[in-house]
């Protein structure tokens, strides 16, 4: 097994969606961060700033699934903007 790097991943979720279906967006990317081997560490919730909602979701993973996460959230509905980044060590 590879040894695993922390990510965070930002997520920012438009606020014209009602809070059952922010929340179901972020589990979404939480299964994501899951299915391709990731574990979740933290998720924080910033709140509505401006006309989005923020998250950061911190995980460890193999450095292949920072990609393959970003390939399926670029196309989720209600996600305005996201970007994962390595954290040193």
């Amino acid at each position: 097994m590879q040894d695993m790097s922390k990510y965070e991943l930002a997520v920012v979720v438009s606020a014209k969606l009602e809070d059952d279906a922010r929340a179901e967006v972020i589990e979404k990317v939480k299964a994501l961060v899951t299915r391709f081997g990731g574990n979740i560490t933290d998720v924080d919730e910033w709140g509505k700033m401006k006309e989005a909602y923020y998250y950061f979701i911190h995980f460890e993973s193999e450095t292949t699934t920072p990609g393959e996460i970003e390939e399926r959230i670029r196309i989720m509905d209600g996600v305005i903007r996201y970007l994962c980044v390595k954290q040193e060590a």
